[in-house]
């Protein structure tokens, strides 16, 4: 397989997968904003801290309001990470790969670019928002399974699912520092904790499998050993690092690649995550988004830039 084709499969999952993410999140937060008294809301500013967008935002926006976050996060072509613009990348790689992927990807692709384009002021209401985001997440969704049961399971194929793990698990840590932060240092003796700790599970779509899990009681530290160290939740980190690992073992020269996995597992099974609280926590976060960047570094020098 060339290299071109393959990065191009790899960025496509990943902007697919950015969309998706980031469509639940607003979605979330709308209900999180809902369930708590004004006075303790954490309102929309950590969701820019969330997808590490809040110096972008602050050049162009000087409030912090619902419309203009929401704006930036959806439409706003001016952001790079915006829904709009990721299916934008999405859009732009796979027309140059429609040779490679099932025809109904390119198609539900394309037509859901289109989609949000046309009618990006129903993301703006709030009546209409909800309904905006559900059809990015579905249509995500049916890419995603599109991929798994219509194309072939080759190299191609554990390329496109590398990146969407990997984005997937920079999203998963992403959200539980932020929030957390919030929680911990803020929150923590409140009696609306609770609802706040659910609001980083339903973020990662989390919550039923939680309680099937851990008990119907929400704890910070059960909370984060389940969104950390979940060998069968596929939006864990354990789970996202164990899969990538499980693609490489298909993949030529693979021994370097398979190592750097194998060491950032090894390191997130040794971390007592459910412990882990507040600075240490942020610290801990931020050695795992290291190994995410590193990664994919290596990914990049071995099979992408020649």
């Amino acid at each position: 397989m060339l290299s071109r084709v393959a990065e191009t499969l790899y960025w496509t999952a990943r902007y697919v997968e950015r969309a998706e993410n980031l469509a639940r999140l607003i979605n979330v937060n709308n209900l999180l904003l809902m369930d708590l008294p004004k006075g303790f809301s954490p309102g929309w500013e950590p969701l820019l801290d969330i997808t590490g967008n809040r110096e972008p935002f602050e050049a162009i926006y000087n409030e912090y309001s619902e419309k203009n976050v929401v704006k930036f996060l959806t439409v706003d072509t001016r952001n790079p990470s915006s829904i709009l613009n990721s299916l934008q990348y999405a859009r732009d790689n796979a027309r140059t790969i429609r040779d490679v992927i099932p025809r109904e990807v390119w198609e539900t692709l394309n037509a859901l670019h289109l989609s949000v384009k046309e009618n990006s002021t129903s993301f703006l209401s709030k009546r209409g928002r909800f309904a905006s985001l559900k059809q990015v997440i579905n249509q995500c969704l049916l890419m995603f399974g599109t991929m798994d049961a219509s194309m072939s399971h080759d190299e191609g194929y554990f390329f496109w699912r590398f990146g969407a793990a990997l984005e997937r698990a920079d999203m998963t840590s992403r959200i539980i520092d932020v929030r957390s932060s919030t929680l911990t240092e803020d929150m923590s003796d409140l009696p609306f904790e609770n609802i706040l700790w659910m609001s980083v599970l339903r973020s990662l779509s989390g919550y039923q499998m939680y309680r099937q899990k851990m008990g119907v009681r929400i704890r910070p530290g059960d909370v984060l050993l389940f969104m950390l160290h979940s060998k069968e939740f596929p939006r864990s980190v354990l789970f996202c690092l164990n899969k990538l690992r499980s693609l490489f073992l298909n993949l030529p020269d693979n021994e370097a690649m398979i190592e750097r996995i194998d060491h950032s597992i090894s390191d997130l099974e040794k971390q007592p995550v459910a412990t882990l609280r507040g600075r240490a926590l942020h610290n801990y976060i931020d050695e795992l988004q290291i190994d995410f960047a590193d990664i994919h570094q290596q990914l990049a020098e071995q099979y992408f830039l020649h």
